[in-house]
């Protein structure tokens, strides 16, 4: 595989987020730490909408120098001179592919397609910056007239196009085909901007991967429009463990990186999200932490510092007897074998009772009460 790129959308496609709107403080704080934790291509936003926007825009592009800012567009000229006028180095055109959105949404025609294209795409590189351009809608469009349009904004000198799956109702095998495909078409740099309306954006983006594209968009914790975009974080760690792709990103980062969004979203994730959640390194059942204390590897796909995470023995109604005596002993308290099994008993009827795990006070008063010595 070719160097796989990962531009984060977060501060554009994820702002797009039903509700979400993110001060200037916010984006300039969520660039930072973007760019701290090692990304390189970062999708920052839409000049076109000017007033504030604009204000934080031209802030962050006194980054430009530490990773490549991209500026969202419209397939419009004006869109595209006030993002060269404000200094980005890349821009990215959003052009639609189906008979859908080029035919009912902008009453245009496919001639007005190739040849807008092609006219903005010299626009952009007269003035020597990054040229990427838009599929839109690609998954209920022709594919043949995409390959056909894919060669024509290659020979009109785009650097990128960018396949997006923009209702997201696209399987794996169909969006690893497409790429394919758009692939050999153009002879360019292909872009994943996969949706997640069936819960297959970081599927699709993967195989999106292995058929031939070089960049690809994530965001922070998912967000996005509708269901959202692929979640950075496991894009980040499936490419790392399971691919062996080194995207040159910072995995002890991600959980911060999550919490900051978290935060100016005002959505906190779920403790099971995949990477980043409280959950992931956290184990009740009493077969898997007997298994942990025994092998961390054994219900573990990679190490908590991996990430900067923690492992932790949770308490509650799926304990044995191995996770509460390790608790009780990090405590500094030994317990006979019979006094260990009427912790436990008890330990789980508190749980059942409470409907919650134990903390270490609640764990604590059941061990004092099978054990009154220990007071």
């Amino acid at each position: 595989m070719e160097n796989i790129i990962l531009e984060d959308t977060t501060l554009r496609d994820g702002e797009q987020s039903p509700g979400v709107a993110f001060s200037k403080k916010r984006k300039i704080a969520m660039l930072s730490a973007l760019i701290e934790a090692g990304i390189k291509w970062v999708e920052v936003g839409i000049p076109a909408m000017g007033g504030d926007e604009l204000g934080a825009l031209e802030v962050l592009l006194e980054r430009k120098d530490e990773a490549v800012l991209v500026a969202w567009n419209r397939g419009v000229a004006e869109d595209v001179k006030q993002s060269l006028q404000l200094g980005f180095k890349a821009v990215h055109i959003g052009l639609p592919t189906s008979n859908l959105h080029l035919g009912e949404s902008l009453k245009k025609d496919r001639g007005w397609l190739l040849k807008t294209s092609s006219d903005l795409i010299k626009l952009a590189k007269d003035h020597g910056v990054f040229v990427s351009i838009s599929a839109e809608d690609v998954g209920r469009s022709e594919l043949g007239f995409v390959e056909e349009y894919a060669a024509h904004v290659a020979e009109a000198g785009a650097d990128r196009i960018r396949l997006s799956d923009t209702v997201g109702i696209l399987t794996p095998d169909r969006y690893g085909n497409i790429v394919s495909r758009i692939k050999r078409a153009s002879g360019i740099a292909v872009q994943c901007h996969a949706h997640n309306d069936f819960g297959l954006a970081t599927a699709n983006t993967l195989a999106g991967i292995q058929a031939g594209a070089t960049f690809f968009h994530a965001t922070v914790n998912g967000i996005g429009e509708r269901a959202g975009m692929p979640d950075l974080a496991q894009c980040v760690m499936a490419l790392k463990i399971l691919y062996n792709i080194n995207l040159g990103v910072d995995a002890t980062k991600l959980i911060e990186l999550s919490r900051i969004v978290a935060r100016a979203t005002h959505v906190e994730c779920y403790p099971w999200q995949p990477i980043v959640g409280d959950n992931i390194f956290a184990h009740e059942s009493g077969i898997h932490a007997a298994g942990i204390l025994k092998n961390v590897k054994s219900f573990e796909p990679f190490l908590p510092e991996l990430i900067g995470g923690t492992r932790r023995i949770v308490i509650g109604k799926h304990s044995g007897r191995a996770s509460v005596n390790h608790a009780l002993n990090a405590l500094g308290i030994k317990l006979t074998e019979l006094e260990l099994v009427d912790c436990l008993r008890l330990v789980r009827a508190k749980s059942m009772k409470d409907e919650k795990a134990l903390n270490q006070d609640e764990l604590l008063e059941v061990a004092l009460s099978v054990n009154e010595f220990l007071s």
